[in-house]
């Protein structure tokens, strides 16, 4: 009997989960959206074998509902149902980057037949809507699973054997310690991200070029700053404490950076450059239980038409595996950079070979 699973918010996240899960043959799925658009695309593309804009009605046939909605509507849905009046147990779990204020709203569910697991897939896009979900999207990526209950095993390995099929990686953390760490490497980031980019706006009123110099490096770590604005604010409002504490270690910490700047100290000023490159280019350098490592290789390569297609097929060609490509903006107009990542340091030497004999400089980050 095939399992049904209702994926409720087909966006870039739920619409990748639907791309990806409709792929077993013993897997129906059901799309819910409120945008009938969406729902008519997410169905001629195959995406989805069934479409609803009323989510309650098909709750009840549900083993598996997965909530892929912003965090404020997320939590509307799960109270919404804790009020259904199921005739079988189904697994219910969400997508959400903040896990504290979900998990709080599951442990307040009543419903007999609501088994709760918080999930936060940790992959996305620059895109957003139905048309960019990708059923690679969570290939190799970490996929953050919370237990609302200590004895839940049984439920939890359920939820991973129908998300099998996304190639991801799991982890299983609580509540706090998901959102202490995604609110310093992911959400934290972002606000820092909008706030050089209003620094930049302002100083463009002194310099109306500024805009033309604005490449590379700023546009590098500012391109979060793109993102969804509302579906950020919603983030940010359900992490405010994490943010606020992050906040006030940001501004102690530019505070003593300044005094160095300010004192000339150009030992210390070394000092705290290279600590903090010490850190950043250890970032990865080992596998932490199930988080994979990746091994960089950067390729310079002239702006010129088919390029990036030469280095990718010469390295097909000879059975070399990339898990990520990244295009540099480094110098623009005159030559880019390739940023290569590989699963093994074997094969980045075997690709730094290559490309090196047929006259690429490359550059392996240390």
């Amino acid at each position: 009997m095939k399992k049904v699973i209702v994926i409720a918010g087909l966006g870039l996240i739920g619409g990748s989960i639907a791309k990806s899960v409709v792929r077993q043959n013993d897997h129906y799925v059901i799309g819910y959206d409120t945008d009938e658009e969406t729902l008519q695309f997410a169905l001629e593309m195959g995406m989805i074998h069934e479409a609803t804009n009323h989510l309650m009605e098909v709750a009840k046939r549900a083993d598996y509902i997965i909530l892929a909605a912003p965090i404020t509507q997320t939590i509307n849905l799960m109270n919404q149902l804790d009020k259904v009046s199921f005739e079988k147990d189904v697994i219910v779990s969400d997508v959400s980057s903040v896990k504290r204020p979900i998990m709080e709203a599951a442990s307040s569910l009543n419903n007999p037949h609501v088994y709760f697991i918080g999930g936060h897939p940790m992959a996305g896009s620059h895109k957003i809507g139905v048309q960019a979900a990708k059923a690679h999207l969570f290939e190799n990526a970490i996929y953050v699973l919370v237990a609302s209950e200590p004895n839940q095993e049984s439920y939890v390995k359920r939820l991973k054997e129908i998300l099998i099929s996304t190639n991801c990686k799991f982890l299983e953390l609580n509540a706090q310690e998901h959102d202490e760490m995604t609110g310093v490497v992911s959400h934290f980031p972002h606000l820092i991200a909008s706030s050089l980019v209003h620094q930049a706006r302002k100083w463009e009123e002194a310099h109306q070029y500024l805009p033309n110099l604005a490449a590379g490096g700023f546009r590098d770590i500012t391109r979060i700053a793109s993102s969804n604005p509302v579906l950020w604010q919603d983030i940010f409002h359900h992490n405010r404490e994490k943010m606020v504490q992050l906040l006030d270690e940001w501004i102690t910490e530019m505070t003593y950076l300044k005094q160095l700047v300010e004192n000339k100290d150009k030992q210390a000023m070394t000092s705290y450059l290279e600590d903090a490159k010490d850190y950043r280019d250890g970032l990865g350098s080992m596998t932490r239980g199930v988080i994979p490592s990746f091994y960089d290789l950067y390729v310079d390569i002239r702006d010129q038409t088919g390029a990036i297609a030469k280095v990718t097929q010469l390295l097909a060609e000879n059975s070399i595996s990339i898990n990520n490509i990244q295009i540099l903006e480094i110098r623009e107009g005159i030559t880019g950079a390739l940023r290569l990542s590989f699963s093994s340091q074997s094969i980045l030497n075997n690709a730094s070979k290559l490309l090196t004999e047929q006259g690429y400089e490359t550059m392996v980050e240390k």
